[in-house]
């Protein structure tokens, strides 16, 4: 009896076993757990100022125009502004080198002819690089870098040529003009240049071509409030992992974070940082648009154009770039070397070494002055007996930034200066000159 009822029990005890399995995978296919709600990790801004495009950092200093009768020029950067707006819309096509590179005498008398517009730069600007600010065919190929860019019109047929020239070297590049409306052009940039004040060309025997106002020239003295940019944010910024950085303090005036692999030497005082990471040295010659290019992108990285800084100076061999402090159009420089600039020298693929200012001009008080003309500055260093007039190479108008320590000021003082051998010394009537302020 017992045997008649073991296969139905086996059947319904394997039922009941499917049905259990299928019950657990149900189960676990199902089953959600409350877990505690995991906190996303805020992400770090490392931005400590602005990012800034090509055309913000590469700008003219100067602009002067030459007609048949009469030269003109400006360095209010309204002005030139409006020049290099209109100048925008236009491309320049068929480059080509000019076969005879120029000695100085044959520059000068280049300089000197009419019809012509001249933009003045501080440094050597790459053609590759400027192509992103005026439009040019084929700059890749051509590995050339340019200080005077100068354009040539034909008053008959109203058409422009465009001549870049490298001072230091001779080369010379000329391309056509192609103009959405060149009628436009000449209107904007020729007619409007007969406003501008007066310059003439300074009477050199030396194959030196300079051009100055020939009449006082009208600025303000500004005093600006100090402030400053914690050093901890570029640290944050500058090293792999800031966690890992120590901070040491070296003297009253210097203290120090570094890691494994990098320092930031900080200077209280004078408000400015000196970065190394030695690791990424390169002795390698740079292509100077590359270089000119991972610079800016590596400063941009971390928003690092604290105040107006411009483009003044590259050397491929060293692969160092520097940038100037402009206020209002016109270049500072200061009582010591180095703390109106951002210098970088850019290694393998990364930083090598970045010295730069951390304080920032706050607030302005403005005070109107006057300088002297242009042609008596020129006079005045004709009549130095130990200066060579024949090294001079550019004479303009900028601010010489004096630090109030006390009052936690930067006194910024209207000021003529000269360039001769690479070096800006400022100069004023009383003095006839001054000490080396900065390098080129």
């Amino acid at each position: 009896m017992g045997l008649k009822y073991i296969e139905p029990i086996k059947s319904i005890i394997l039922l009941l076993l499917v049905l259990l399995s299928v019950t657990f995978t149900f189960s676990i296919w199902t089953y959600s757990p409350k877990l505690a709600t995991i906190e996303q990790s805020p992400t770090v801004d490392i931005s400590i100022g602005e990012r800034k495009q090509v055309d913000d950092i590469i700008k003219p200093y100067k602009f002067h125009i030459k007609y048949d009768e009469s030269l003109k020029g400006t360095t209010d950067q309204k002005i030139i502004d409006h020049v290099l707006k209109e100048m925008k819309a236009w491309k320049v096509y068929q480059l080509t080198p000019v076969q005879n590179e120029m000695n100085r005498t044959q520059m000068k008398a280049f300089f000197e002819q009419p019809n012509q517009f001249t933009l003045y730069f501080q440094g050597d600007v790459p053609l590759a690089v400027y192509d992103k600010i005026l439009p040019i065919e084929d700059a890749h190929l051509h590995k050339f870098s340019f200080d005077r860019l100068i354009v040539k019109w034909n008053p008959r047929e109203i058409a422009f040529e465009a001549h870049f020239i490298d001072r230091a070297t001779g080369i010379h590049f000329r391309g056509k003009i192609e103009s959405e409306d060149t009628t436009k052009s000449y209107r904007q940039i020729v007619l409007e240049g007969e406003k501008l004040s007066s310059y003439q060309e300074v009477d050199v025997q030396e194959p030196v071509y300079l051009a100055v106002p020939t009449e006082p020239i009208k600025m303000n003295r500004r005093i600006y409030n100090q402030e400053e940019i914690s050093p901890t944010r570029f640290r944050n910024a500058l090293f792999n992992d800031p966690n890992a950085v120590r901070r040491s303090q070296l003297d009253d005036t210097h203290e120090e974070f570094g890691d494994d692999h990098a320092r930031l030497t900080v200077n209280t005082e004078s408000k400015m940082l000196d970065f190394a990471h030695p690791a990424a040295v390169s002795r390698e010659p740079a292509v100077a648009s590359d270089l000119l290019l991972d610079v800016i992108d590596s400063i941009n990285e971390h928003g690092g154009w604290t105040d107006s800084f411009r483009f003044s100076y590259i050397n491929t061999l060293s692969r160092y770039v520097k940038f100037q402090l402009f206020i209002h159009g016109y270049p500072v420089f200061g009582e010591s070397s180095g703390v109106t600039e951002i210098a970088q020298f850019f290694g393998e693929n990364r930083v090598f070494k970045y010295i730069r200012p951390y304080y920032k001009l706050g607030f302005s008080l403005p005070e109107e002055t006057m300088l002297p003309s242009g042609v008596d500055v020129a006079n005045g260093l004709m009549e130095m007996e130990k200066l060579d007039f024949g090294t001079v190479e550019e004479i303009t108008v900028g601010y010489m930034m004096k630090h109030d320590l006390e009052k936690r000021v930067f006194v910024m003082e209207p000021t003529w200066f000269y360039l001769m051998k690479g070096n800006w010394h400022p100069y004023t009537p009383d003095q006839g000159g001054g000490e080396q302020i900065g390098l080129e």
